[in-house]
């Protein structure tokens, strides 16, 4: 007998039919023997619509009150579920975030999870039933209800598998796996049999949009064997493991892209000790995630530009703060561009090969592709480019590693 954890995203329960589909994918789960359990998001297009409507009736809204109504997505899709398990002969229930309980923060709105109880669900579990979770959600230390953010259902599931100490968690969507880069763009692309945590979480905070950044690190971090399957083709996924299981690596494993970047370029800053925090600085305490960084070389010694990106959602509340500390930071213009696009090449083989780098910037010389912004890690490379040649350098990236299918 294994205990597996299996979560199933909007698309998945986007209608009665798909959450009748899904039950019989849970139920075949269930008749092998293993314990189960499932994690919900709601139904395609339900938050979005609760999202909406708390908007309108209260822009600034209390943020505990839009937990209590945005949270009810998933309350609707588990109760569903569980019904659909009971109607095959498969014995469920639901549980709410705070009846498991999922111990959260008290952020409202994107609550990081603390720990997660287990005594009645394993005791469930010895009685021989399913548990439907509603992901996503959870209970602050105040007893008050809360959301973990965009994408939290698949938190949910690497935390509860975690805590459960499942043997492995199943992310089910609607592609079969974590492909080479985005087949939309690239026909060849590869889907990848195997790929590493670190791989992983790099591709999802570069723009993949597979998995949940947050939930990879969580899995790095507890070791939970992730694997990306199809609900509506029953073919083989990807693992996501650790570096040791891979026997062979690529040198670069695949092309990640965000369109969600802004670039912001303070013209004429003073080139001296204190000014980047003095940047930077005020955008952290105000929550403005800066990515790419890069600083131009200042000619006479005195004034220099600072040029980097921040979320295209940021970009209004990054240009209010800079303007509200130019007197203070005495630099001459801010220039801001949305249309811009960050592209990443990605590879644990990276840290033993050269040349990687090399490739990259020659592939896009070779198109014609003018590099803005360049930023590295020691599995990664990322530079930012014009929008308008985002496809075009992605398919010239996937070419130039050799990770076009045959």
């Amino acid at each position: 007998m294994g205990r597996i954890v299996q979560k199933f995203g909007g698309t998945s329960v986007g209608d009665l039919d798909r959450i009748r589909h899904v039950a019989g994918l849970v139920k075949r789960e269930y008749d092998r023997g293993n314990q189960v359990a499932v994690v919900l998001s709601a139904m395609s297009g339900i938050t979005n619509d609760l999202v909406g409507k708390v908007n309108s009736i209260s822009p600034l809204h209390d943020t505990r009150e839009y937990d209590a109504v945005v949270a009810t997505g998933e309350q609707v899709t588990c109760g569903l579920m569980a019904l659909a398990l009971q109607s095959l002969g498969v014995p469920a229930r639901s549980w709410m975030g705070w009846q498991v309980p999922i111990h959260t923060d008290d952020v409202h709105g994107k609550a990081r999870i603390t720990g997660v109880g287990t005594e009645g669900i394993l005791s469930r579990f010895d009685e021989g039933q399913v548990a439907v979770v509603a992901g996503f959600q959870g209970i602050a230390p105040s007893g008050r209800i809360t959301t973990l953010g965009r994408g939290g259902s698949d938190t949910t599931a690497v935390a509860l598998a975690a805590a459960l100490d499942a043997d492995r968690c199943d992310i089910y969507t609607d592609v079969d796996g974590v492909y080479t880069t985005d087949p939309r763009i690239v026909p060849r692309a590869q889907k990848i049999d195997r790929i590493t945590y670190e791989e992983m979480l790099e591709m999802a905070s570069q723009g993949a949009k597979v998995l949940q950044t947050r939930a990879v690190e969580l899995a790095m971090n507890q070791r939970v064997r992730l694997q990306v399957l199809s609900t509506f083709e029953d073919l083989p996924g990807t693992l996501v493991v650790d570096e040791e299981e891979i026997v062979e690596q690529q040198v670069v494993s695949g092309i990640a892209y965000s369109r969600d970047e802004a670039k912001v370029t303070l013209v004429g800053v003073d080139d001296q000790p204190g000014v980047a925090a003095g940047i930077f600085g005020p955008l952290s305490d105000a929550s403005v995630n800066v990515d790419m960084i890069v600083q131009n070389v200042s000619g006479d010694g005195r004034r220099t530009d600072m040029t980097f990106t921040v979320g295209k959602t940021d970009k209004d509340r990054a240009v209010q703060i800079l303007e509200g500390i130019r007197d203070t930071l005495e630099y001459g213009d801010l220039n801001v561009d949305p249309a811009v696009v960050k592209v990443s090449v990605i590879g644990v083989g990276m840290r033993s090969h050269a040349g990687v780098a090399k490739t990259m910037f020659q592939a896009l010389s070779e198109k014609g592709i003018n590099i803005q912004v360049i930023s590295t890690s020691e599995i990664k490379i990322s530079v930012l480019i014009s929008e308008d040649y985002a496809e075009l350098a992605i398919r010239a990236l996937h070419t130039a590693y050799g990770l076009d299918a045959e």
